[in-house]
C-alpha cells in the first residue's frame, strides 16, 4: 500500500492536524510580513523573496506578457518588482486579514509599473536582491500557454497562470512526501491522474502491469494519494485568503478559471 508519511511517524492527536495546517496556512503571509521587517537580515529577506519568487513569479510574469511588455522585460520587470517589494519595505502595509495574496501581488505589480521612476529603476536593479535567473523552460511553458489565451484580458491570464501555480506547487510537495517514504517512482506514474474524476480514465490495467501491482491495491493507492494530493491543494489556498471560510470560494473560482482556459 503506498504510504506518504514516513511510517514511524506517530499519528497526530485530536486537533493536532488542524492546528499544523493553521500554521502551515499562515507561511505565505508571514514570509511577506518578515520580508519587510526591518530586523529581518538580508540573507532571510533575500530567501523569502526567492521563494515567492520561484512560485509566483508566472501568474505576474504573464500579466505583463499581455500587458504588452517583451519576454526579456517581463522578466526583469517580475524580478524587479519581487526586490521592490523589500527594498520599499511594501510588506510591512500587507494585512492578510484585508485580502488575499492573489490580489495583494497583482496589485503591487499594477502599482509598480506605473510608476515611471520604479519603471526605469527596475531593468537597473541589483545589490543582492535580485533572485536567481527565471528558468528557461518555465518561460518556455508560460509563453505557449499566453499565445493560447488570445482572448484573454491581462487580468483573467493572471489568475489562470495563479491557479497552475498553486496546482505546481501542490504536485512539488506531493512529489517530496512520496519521494522520503520511497515511492518517487508511484508518483511519477499516477500523476497525470490525480486531478481526474473519471476513475475510468486511469489506464490501471497497464499500470499495474508495469508497476507489478494488483489492480484493487493499485486503486487504493491511487484514491489515497488524490486525496493527499487535494489537501495540500486545499492547504495552499488556505496560504493565500484571509480565513478558511474563504478556501471553499477560492478554490470554485480557481477551478472556474482553469475549466474555461
Amino acid at each position: 500500500m503506498l504510504v506518504i508519511s514516513v511510517k514511524t511517524k506517530p499519528l497526530p492527536l485530536p486537533g493536532e492536524a488542524e492546528r499544523r495546517d493553521e500554521l502551515f496556512a499562515s507561511t505565505r503571509w508571514t514570509m511577506v510580513l518578515e520580508a519587510g521587517n526591518s530586523i529581518t537580515t538580508s540573507a532571510h529577506a533575500l530567501g523569502a523573496l526567492s521563494e515567492l519568487c520561484q512560485i509566483y513569479w508566472r501568474p505576474l510574469y504573464a500579466f505583463l506578457r499581455k500587458q504588452g511588455y517583451g519576454s526579456e522585460d517581463a522578466q526583469d520587470l517580475t524580478q524587479g518588482f519581487f526586490a521592490h517589494l523589500i527594498e520599499s519595505r511594501t510588506y510591512t502595509h500587507a494585512d492578510r486579514e484585508k485580502g488575499r495574496f492573489r490580489s495583494f501581488l497583482l496589485g503591487g505589480l499594477k502599482h509598480f509599473i506605473s510608476d515611471a521612476r520604479d519603471h526605469r529603476r527596475a531593468l537597473k536593479r541589483g545589490g543582492g536582491m535580485i533572485p536567481e535567473n527565471l528558468d528557461e523552460k518555465a518561460i518556455a511553458e508560460a509563453e505557449a500557454q499566453i499565445a493560447r489565451a488570445t482572448k484573454w484580458q491581462a487580468d483573467e491570464v493572471y489568475d489562470r497562470e495563479w491557479a497552475a501555480s498553486l496546482l505546481r506547487e501542490a504536485l512539488h510537495r506531493l512529489t517530496q512526501e512520496c519521494a522520503l517514504a520511497g515511492k518517487a517512482e508511484f508518483v511519477n506514474y499516477v500523476t497525470p491522474y490525480l486531478a481526474t474524476p473519471e476513475e475510468s480514465a486511469i489506464p490501471y490495467e497497464e499500470m499495474a502491469r508495469q508497476l507489478h501491482r494488483p489492480i484493487t491495491t493499485l486503486r487504493s493507492d491511487v484514491a489515497r494519494l488524490r486525496a493527499r494530493y487535494r489537501a495540500i491543494l486545499r492547504e495552499e489556498v488556505r496560504g493565500t485568503v484571509a480565513g478558511a471560510a474563504e478556501v471553499d470560494e477560492e478554490l470554485r473560482y480557481l477551478c472556474r478559471v482553469l475549466a474555461a482556459a
